[in-house]
């Protein structure tokens, strides 16, 4: 009686469990633009839905779905309400063929998708624009939280975000933008990914975070962000901006054409006011002017930024801004300390290499390489003033291929579309120390214990076009005197551009790639022992 009495309690404890997950799992909502109908339950797409005035009257329960019919167009905004629960997102994704479901904001809508202090939402697949007559404040989508608490698992996935005239006046709007406000109730978000998403011809920024908990008397950074994968082009202003993160991964990302319609100082991918943020294997070119027109940017009220493994070129701005603005209140700005840029290739950027703007301190920059074509003139270390000077810049192992012109230079003053009037040396910035570089084509700045001054013998320098995959002529031949000639360097990240191991065999190359394979090398004497 026991056994079946515990058998039938088992029994019925499991349906209860089967019955809980099955109402958890949620419903599944199909809304179709052509054959759908608000009277319909909206529960199979034989009954679906018609007009996102339905969607947007609905309150979502943990687990359900809101399929959107493929080719469907739906004028207005989307704004689905409720939260969905951890492991039981909310999801907004398309069914019934290949062509995205199409949301136009019509310029009628500040966004064209929003959340508001919601969270476990997964939102993919879909097509968004967003313009008006008039510029105005516009979003493709925006996430907001407004003295809410922490948001959690936020995911933005294979979106198309194109054509919303924002205005330049205003950073968070463009493409995707993620606030929070914490006037009341401290606010943030943990667990936001934005993937894979294409987004183009918006104004003023791509995809752009804010909080007005960036300062660092109430500093409450979000966690767990991940922008990974997107690709942008044709955009206002600022490319990919995260502000107020930390542990920020910034990845596998390309941005063209930044900075097209903007008066203010923008780059295509930066950190601002955030710690650990990790950039890393993304391609940034074209990016326009000198305000400021830079690839990568470590920006002010920063710690331990890490840029690796990024191509950047044809940049008017240069490949690398590093800037603090000084004089700020420590309960303010705690600076920028601790950046580190290492593994990168610049091929003909504009004007500046690296420009180091400020009291930034405890930089280094190193297996690096840089090119300049026979067409242009670059500062290829520029340092400059913005309310002091930088101190403790190390450069080591990095590679400066100049057919055309370099120098390395300081500020002597900035004109008003950001371009510097400039003179040899490096200013009031103290404590550099330069070791191990090869300077090809352009004088040796100041003293270089190990320096290289003869062609370091890249395969086929120049030859980069579109891609990280176009680069491979920028590895060492086998000559090269770059070649296990390095300076070791601690915690250096463990790998080249490319991904090989970083020292091999005890000795580092200069520039982005360790050409030697120690593992191969080992083989090959392996195989000769055996030969004998």
């Amino acid at each position: 009686m026991l056994t079946s009495l515990g058998g039938v309690l088992c029994l019925a404890t499991a349906r209860n469990a089967s019955f809980r997950e099955a109402k958890v799992a949620g419903n599944v909502y199909y809304v179709d633009s052509r054959g759908g109908n608000d009277a319909n339950t909206g529960m199979s797409p034989a009954a679906a839905w018609k007009t996102l005035n339905k969607v947007n009257a609905t309150t979502f329960r943990p687990g359900d779905q809101i399929l959107l019919k493929s080719s469907s167009v739906f004028r207005g905004q989307l704004w689905a309400k409720g939260s969905g629960t951890e492991g039981h997102a909310i999801r907004v994704d398309m069914y019934g063929g290949g062509v995205k479901p199409l949301i136009n904001g019509d310029g009628l809508f500040e966004d064209a998708v929003r959340l508001k202090n919601q969270e476990n939402w997964e939102i993919a697949n879909l097509e968004i624009t967003n313009t008006g007559a008039q510029r105005a404040e516009r979003r493709g989508v925006h996430i907001a939280l407004e003295n809410y608490g922490e948001a959690h698992h936020i995911y933005l996935r294979s979106l198309t975000i194109h054509d919303v005239n924002g205005v330049d006046g205003v950073k968070p709007n463009g493409g995707i933008s993620y606030t929070s406000v914490s006037e009341r109730k401290t606010s943030r978000f943990v667990d936001l990914r934005i993937e894979n998403n294409e987004i183009y011809h918006v104004d003023r920024s791509g995809i752009f975070g804010w909080s007005d908990a960036w300062v660092r008397s109430k500093w409450n950074p979000s966690l767990g962000v991940v922008v990974r994968g997107n690709s942008l082009y044709d955009i206002g202003g600022d490319g990919i901006v995260v502000v107020a993160t930390d542990g920020a991964v910034v990845e596998n990302n390309v941005v063209g054409h930044a900075n097209q319609r903007s008066e203010g100082y923008n780059v295509a991918i930066w950190a601002w006011s955030a710690d650990n943020t990790l950039i890393q294997h993304n391609e940034a070119y074209g990016t326009k002017g000198q305000r400021d027109g830079e690839g990568f940017d470590s920006d002010w009220n920063s710690r331990n930024t890490a840029i690796q493994y990024n191509y950047s070129h044809d940049n008017d701005g240069g490949f690398l801004l590093i800037c603090n603005e000084g004089g700020h209140d420590p309960t303010e700005s705690t600076g920028n300390t601790g950046t580190i840029i290492r593994y990168n290739i610049s091929q003909n950027d504009r004007t500046r290499g690296i420009n180091i703007a400020g009291p930034v301190k405890n930089t280094a920059i190193y297996n690096n390489t840089i090119y300049v074509g026979p067409e242009h003139a670059v500062s290829l270390l520029l340092f400059s003033d913005w309310h002091g000077w930088s101190e403790d810049t190390r450069l080591y192992n990095n590679i400066f291929y100049v057919v055309g012109k370099g120098e390395f230079t300081y500020g002597i003053s900035r004109a008003n579309d950001g371009a510097y009037e400039t003179a040899s040396g490096f200013g009031q910035s103290t404590e550099n120390t330069l070791d191990s570089n090869v300077y090809f084509g352009v004088a040796q700045p100041t003293a270089d214990a190990h320096a290289l001054t003869v062609n370091p013998k890249l395969i086929a320098p120049g030859s980069g076009g579109l891609g990280r995959l176009s680069l491979a002529g920028y590895r060492l031949q086998a000559g090269s005197g770059a070649r296990r000639s390095g300076k070791y360097i601690q915690n250096n990240g463990g790998r080249d551009f490319w991904g090989n191991g970083v020292p091999s065999c005890k000795q580092t190359d200069r520039g982005a790639s360790q050409s030697d394979d120690c593992a191969a090398r080992q083989g090959r004497r392996s195989a000769m022992r055996q030969g004998k």
